[in-house]
């Protein structure tokens, strides 16, 4: 089980991160691009839910490096990962915080901010 206040300390300790808001929400950037951010469901998310129940517990979204990546991070681990019908066709996946270990949880913040750091800076942090 995991909450928000994990994945923001996960984000923050990823080099050149910093958290803003975005759309009223916490969000956390690098290079100015967000890689992680709370995302509640809307009025509208729930009703598209139809008679299904809607994932419990905070959600968190994170970038994916395309939709191949997203589908396969779904596929690998469906309590914790999945999408909606506003996500279709984007690269980022929801998680389900409660749903969701630690370890994944970071390895998922980390291959987000992989998407959207600049090249450079990737690299350097994956040969550290």
């Amino acid at each position: 089980m995991s909450t928000l206040d994990d994945a923001a300390a996960m984000a923050m300790r990823l080099p050149e991160v910093t958290e803003g808001a975005k759309f009223r929400h916490r969000t956390w950037f690098v290079d100015g691009k967000g890689f992680a951010w709370e995302r509640p469901f809307s009025k509208a998310d729930i009703k598209r839910f139809g008679t299904a129940t809607p994932p419990d517990g905070p959600i968190l979204a994170i970038k994916t490096a395309d939709l191949g990546e997203k589908e396969a991070i779904i596929a690998a681990n469906p309590v914790a990962f999945f999408s909606i019908e506003h996500f279709a066709g984007y690269p980022a996946v929801l998680v389900n915080l409660p749903k969701i270990t630690k370890k994944a949880l970071n390895e998922a913040i980390i291959d987000g901010w992989l998407a959207c750091a600049p090249p450079k800076l990737a690299e350097a942090y994956l040969k550290r």
